[in-house]
């Protein structure tokens, strides 16, 4: 069953979402050639800790980390430690906090360096334009699978890289929050017609949606690690994600400092209060 929240129970994952962002601020930051990805986490977790709050990644199912650091061709659930970034690369940075029990979780994408090609800025813009594409349709009355269509329709029109092409990952996408980390429903990044419409979108409804795209195959496959999920052809990858809650109001992106104002309404759609006030 889906997880319909108070506005109480939002404010709370309001506040964990605040946290997250400024770890993702602080660890983006210090993503420059020449650090761990170890150190990166321990600049999240140093965030996280030092607001009082828990990380929901440290110890999930094992996990060794507080963030998830994927560089180049790794798509997502990078384990950090001593990896060393180089100039050029390329690495999603992936983290959550909880707060008195309710989640927030969230991704960027962060160049590392410069000297990137235009195809890797355009990836990387185009996952993030597609999942702001999904969060405006996070509405009253819509269909979880309206979210879909809002991501694979943003990627499918624009325009293809010069030496490559948008793989939309299939084998992993969004997922509800709240009480817990991952939570029904599951949020495909594209349009599976076989399964219907999905759920309407009610207030109180939580969901992370994040896109994972790559210059080539959506096809992945898990390293031996157990965790570091790559691109069966080697193609770099870029991830976006945020947490958002339907309210009364409307939408409100719970991991962005602004709740998504500035980008929503490039989109047309004007956020809900502040569920902190």
């Amino acid at each position: 069953m889906v997880e319909i929240k108070t506005p109480e129970q939002i404010a709370k994952m309001r506040e964990a979402g605040l946290i997250v962002a400024e770890a993702l601020k602080a660890a983006s930051e210090a993503a420059v050639p020449g650090v761990t990805t170890g150190e990166l986490d321990a600049i999240a977790k140093k965030v996280i800790e030092g607001h009082g709050a828990k990380s929901n990644f440290l110890g999930y199912h094992g996990f060794t980390g507080v963030i998830c650091a994927s560089v180049n061709e790794e798509v997502v659930h990078g384990i950090p430690g001593e990896r060393v970034l180089n100039d050029g690369d390329m690495i999603s940075i992936d983290c959550g906090a909880i707060v008195d029990g309710w989640h927030g979780d969230a991704a960027v994408t962060v160049f590392v360096g410069g000297g990137h090609a235009p195809e890797l800025h355009a990836l990387s813009a185009t996952t993030e334009g597609s999942m702001w594409a999904g969060i405006a349709q996070v509405k009253k009355n819509n269909r979880l699978s309206d979210i879909s269509r809002g991501i694979e329709g943003y990627i499918r029109r624009q325009p293809l890289p010069p030496r490559g092409k948008y793989g939309i990952v299939e084998d992993y996408g969004g997922h509800g929050i709240g009480s817990a980390m991952h939570m029904d429903p599951h949020l495909l990044n594209y349009v599976d017609r076989r399964r219907g419409r999905g759920m309407k979108l009610v207030p109180g409804f939580c969901i992370a949606i994040e896109p994972m795209i790559t210059l080539g195959t959506p096809k992945t496959h898990t390293l031996a690690d157990e965790w570091t999920v790559v691109s069966n052809d080697g193609t770099w990858s870029s991830h976006w994600e945020h947490s958002v809650a339907l309210t009364e109001e409307g939408p409100f992106v719970l991991t962005a400092f602004d709740g998504g104002k500035a980008k929503l309404a490039e989109l047309g759609v004007t956020v809900a209060p502040d569920p902190l006030g």
